[in-house]
């Protein structure tokens, strides 16, 4: 549930210019589970880290510890081909 939260909070936010505030509300969502923060960051900016995303993006990976192993993962996931039900 707690990572649902923190892709929420990541997707509602994805096009800001202000990451500070989005960086402190998933360190409040989160409270001590870095771990899970680590990994929906990491997520989200490998997945999303687009032109129009590219702020919140770089504040991810320069303000949330652990990141980077996730974020390599959201890359593969992104470039993996699109799937659909039969």
């Amino acid at each position: 549930m707690l990572s649902i939260e923190l892709d929420s909070i990541c997707s509602r936010n994805r096009y800001t210019a202000d990451p500070e505030p989005v960086i402190a509300e998933l360190r409040a969502a989160a409270g001590r589970r870095t771990d899970v923060l680590a990994e929906a960051a990491g997520l989200f900016a490998g997945y999303h880290g687009g032109e129009h995303t590219h702020t919140l993006c770089a504040a991810l990976r320069s303000e949330v510890d652990g990141i980077g192993p996730w974020v390599q993962v959201g890359q593969e996931r992104r470039h993996r081909g699109v799937h659909r039900a039969p």
